[in-house]
């Protein structure tokens, strides 16, 4: 089993070289020293270390989210003091009777003295719009949808790439009290529809297409295709972004963005219940349709203010950016600056065209104070040769997140070696799921070579064996054994929780694994190894499955397939394919080409696979389903004894063809 493997390991017996340490003026001056200083003076709370205050934050869940609440003097109407109703998942009632709504939060840090958002793509568009045009846009859209017809609960779906209009839109449909969703351009028609159909938007806002990599793809087609896949919606929004005098002709119900802010409007912002769904975002499993997770209002703005102010140390001074396509929750994340008033940095594009030094370029030009990214571009800006400090002024730089995949000792070294002594580098660990981060930074202690910080507050995190029993400086299922705020609310359309249940708390009733394994270093830090379970996350974009084969499987020339992406702990992953073929047909570089551009253009590009085999027939079960786990672990060397009990296969002979590649993919790795 991984555990023991892993629990042997080099880095287990030996405590890592410190990277980074904050100076005393840093420490002083971090909201995180602020907030204890408060706990101290307003409740006389006093702890030694970080350490005890994550304890208290995930011991006392009342004392502490009731904190952040009057720390950050949070926008909760009608609250009674009330903080958790009953201490269990799913279910938990926070703030019961309180209302809110996100855009009111937003709308707080309102100034002349900033702008609200900067903006850039790779195409060479400069922006800002100043927190005033925000909110002139936001009130005029609002009015629009009213006027439309969209009321409190309704869903408004979006087709758009990161660019300030997204924003507007986002906080136009929450500040009427509708429930945003999103999806990017780059994901081709089913994959979108698979999404959208399942949750009935009334609007759909659309572009008509975008830049990447330097090349101009046009979505209006595509857009004509979701509407007619779409009955619900009753209007659709248009929006030119790649060709400016695009027109939404032929589309149905269709209006361009900027008759929708033609007409002045004051705004106004609906007092929603606490838990009011705010949006819905989509996490694939495995098997059936992409899951639809619905959060709420108070629990998003309370996770997501503590996350940023807390842990990520930004505030209204600041310049943030966080790399992401609209497809990622990473751009949920971005936006999420705009709650604790920083400046909200957009780049659109590819951060690799023309070279790896854009989003460095980038980052320079817009002064950011904070630039977050995924693992893998840092890697791949390492192996590119790319000295950022030559290529751009990064003075202003004062830290450095990463996520999506675990970030590689090797790449620890390269951000302090390139970016100076004074930038702290915090990676993260978190989810679509619940919109947050379980570990992350801790301003205020030390960085270890390969290990983030600490577990965030208010995240009762834990590494549980198989047995479920919590483990310290052994690698576990990752858990988180209390409530959070942004947990879901439930999943849309989905009777009775089925989903829900089994997605979170099949393995553990009543505790949450979340699907990655974990170790809890004897330093409260943590080190993610990866998925534990069979979702897909390719540079930080997480797709199921099912979305792969449904578009590979509708190819005449192909009967069945599988796939699974294997990661390495300080390696790039590598994703293998594996198709079943109709009879009299060979695998050639032209069907290799058809089936990678299928994925590409159909589900994402990041999720075309390294390379293509022939395979006599994919493993099952005897009730059908793809042993994907089981050939996941048996390619990343364990033995098949321990993966897989032949009795319960419905092809145990299956299982040959595979044995052979892994002895051979073995021998090539060595």
């Amino acid at each position: 089993m991984w555990h023991k493997k892993w629990s042997n390991d080099r880095m287990s017996r030996e405590t890592p070289e410190i990277l980074w340490t904050p100076s005393p003026e840093r420490v002083a001056r971090a909201e995180l020293t602020r907030f204890q200083q408060w706990l101290e003076r307003e409740r006389g709370l006093r702890f030694a270390d970080y350490g005890a205050l994550w304890q208290w934050s995930v011991d006392d869940l009342e004392g502490f989210w009731s904190a952040i609440v009057q720390y950050f003097d949070l926008p909760l109407d009608h609250w009674n003091g009330q903080v958790l109703s009953e201490r269990k998942m799913p279910g938990a009632q926070w703030f019961v009777g309180a209302r809110t709504n996100y855009a009111r939060q937003v709308f707080r840090h309102a100034t002349d003295a900033r702008p609200a958002i900067v903006f850039r793509n790779e195409v060479g568009e400069r922006s800002e719009m100043s927190w005033h045009t925000l909110q002139e846009q936001v009130a005029a859209l609002a009015q629009w949808l009213r006027e439309a017809g969209v009321q409190p609960g309704d869903r408004v779906a979006a087709y758009l790439p990161n660019i300030p209009q997204t924003m507007v839109a986002f906080l136009a449909v929450v500040s009427v009290g509708a429930i945003w969703s999103l999806c990017s351009p780059d994901m081709g028609a089913p994959t979108v529809l698979d999404r959208f159909r399942q949750i009935e938007p009334k609007v759909l806002i659309a572009v008509d297409g975008y830049h990447w990599g330097g090349r101009r793809y046009e979505r209006s087609d595509t857009v004509a295709m979701l509407l007619e896949g779409l009955p619900s919606v009753k209007r659709c929004i248009f929006l030119p972004y790649l060709d400016a005098n695009a027109r939404p002709d032929g589309l149905r119900n269709a209006i361009l963005w900027r008759e929708t802010l033609a007409k002045p409007a004051e705004l106004q912002i609906a007092s929603l219940p606490f838990d009011h769904p705010l949006w819905i975002v989509y996490s694939s499993g495995t098997t059936g349709l992409p899951k639809p997770i619905v959060h709420g209002h108070g629990g998003i703005v309370l996770e997501q203010v503590k996350l940023m102010r807390l842990h990520n140390d930004l505030g209204p001074e600041d310049n943030f950016h966080w790399f992401s396509t609209t497809g990622w929750i990473m751009w949920n994340c971005q936006i999420g600056g705009l709650l604790v008033g920083a400046t909200a940095c957009v780049y659109d594009g590819n951060p690799a065209w023309p070279d790896y030094g854009t989003l460095w370029r980038f980052a320079g030009d817009a002064g950011l104070h904070f630039l977050g990214a995924s693992a893998a571009f840092f890697a791949a800006c390492q192996k590119q040769g790319v000295e950022p400090q030559q290529i751009t002024d990064l003075s202003s730089l004062c830290g450095v997140g990463s996520t999506g995949s675990p970030l590689a000792p090797e790449s620890y070294h390269w951000l302090a070696e390139h970016l100076g002594s004074e930038v702290w580098i915090n990676p993260i660990s978190g989810g679509t799921d619940f919109a947050g981060a379980f570990v992350g930074g801790v301003p205020t202690l030390p960085v270890y070579i390969g290990e983030m910080q600490g577990r965030c507050l208010g995240a009762r995190v834990e590494a549980f064996s198989e047995q479920g029993q919590p483990v310290l400086d052994e690698v576990g299922e990752l858990v988180c054994s209390a409530p959070m705020p942004s947990m879901p609310l439930y999943f849309w359309n989905d009777p009775g929780h089925k989903r829900y249940l089994e997605s979170y708390f099949d393995m553990f009733p009543g505790v949450w694994r979340h699907g990655d394994w974990i170790r809890i270093t004897p330093r409260g830090g943590a080190i993610i190894y990866g998925r534990s379970d069979t979702t897909i996350n390719r540079h930080g974009v997480r797709m199921g499955t099912s979305d792969i084969y449904s578009v590979v499987e509708a190819l005449p020339e192909v009967l069945d397939n599988l796939v699974v992406d294997l990661e390495y702990l300080g390696r790039e992953s590598y994703m293998p394919m594996f198709v079943v073929l109709r009879p009299g047909i060979t695998l050639d570089q032209g069907l290799t080409d058809r089936i990678k551009n299928a994925i590409r253009t159909s589900v994402s590009p990041r999720h075309v696979p390294d390379e293509v085999f022939v395979i006599p027939e994919v493993p099952r079960t005897l009730t059908g389903k793809k042993l994907e786990l089981p050939i996941k672990k048996l390619l990343l060397g364990h033995a098949l004894e321990r993966v897989v009990n032949r009795d319960a296969l419905a092809n145990p002979a299956s299982l040959e063809w595979f044995l052979e590649f892994a002895r051979r993919r073995a021998a090539q790795t060595q």
